[in-house]
């Protein structure tokens, strides 16, 4: 059940001193997720914002909030990002010992729980809780700064999900989105996609050009002309 193509420009690569600005010049410019990168300083090495920043931004776009915690433990922050006005709500299978347990409790929440993979971590680590969840992000960098360049060898990963998605989608009916979070730009996008991706997460190359350049940028990386 592939999906048409939408952007998540990712605010890790805004401009902090006005970032309700920033939000809402890419929703303008037709940005169609909002994806938001929860760093603790110990699932990954960098420190960056928490459920008081999502709560400010919230009223600054009607774009869907993809919130993507690269913290751990998740499960006692994941009410607070809920209440804050989160939409989607993703965690690593590596940031506690019970996924489906923390999945969940994303779902009691009245949101939609995803799974991110890192570079190293395998299909097989989600194969049984795939069926719970609304979005599954494959990193194509290791998580923690913005600016790295993509990791060639995901793009089977991506395949593979792909048809990992389409299989269960067929069983249950309902679509899953297959993000891909890291080194997209301009020339990664295409490949993304041609794999099987359905969500791209874009910092640098949204917010390259300042905001005159984001309506572009975002064409370009959905692949219009």
């Amino acid at each position: 059940m592939r999906q048409p193509v939408r952007i998540a420009p990712s605010i890790l690569s805004a401009d902090f001193a006005r970032l309700g600005d920033e939000v809402r010049a890419v929703t303008a410019a037709g940005a169609d997720y909002i994806h938001i990168d929860v760093m603790d300083g110990h699932f990954v090495p960098n420190l960056t914002i928490g459920p008081a920043v999502v709560n400010a931004l919230r009223p600054h776009s009607k774009c869907v909030f993809d919130v993507h915690l690269m913290i751990s433990p998740a499960d006692p922050m994941i009410p607070a990002f809920a209440e804050a006005g989160a939409d989607i709500i993703t965690v690593h299978p590596e940031a506690g010992p019970h996924l489906h347990r923390t999945l969940q409790l994303v779902r009691s929440l009245g949101k939609k729980p995803g799974i991110s993979l890192n570079p190293a971590t395998p299909i097989e680590a989600i194969a049984h809780v795939v069926e719970d969840v609304d979005l599954v992000l494959v990193m194509t960098v290791n998580p923690g700064f913005g600016g790295q360049s993509f990791i060639m060898s995901q793009i089977e990963k991506i395949r593979r999900l792909r048809t990992l998605i389409d299989a269960t989608a067929a069983r249950t009916g309902r679509a899953i989105d297959l993000e891909v979070d890291g080194g997209i730009n301009a020339d990664t996008a295409p490949l993304a996609i041609a794999a099987g991706a359905d969500v791209l997460v874009a910092g640098t190359a949204t917010f390259a050009g300042g905001p005159e350049r984001y309506a572009a940028n975002i064409r370009q990386l959905r692949g219009a002309p």
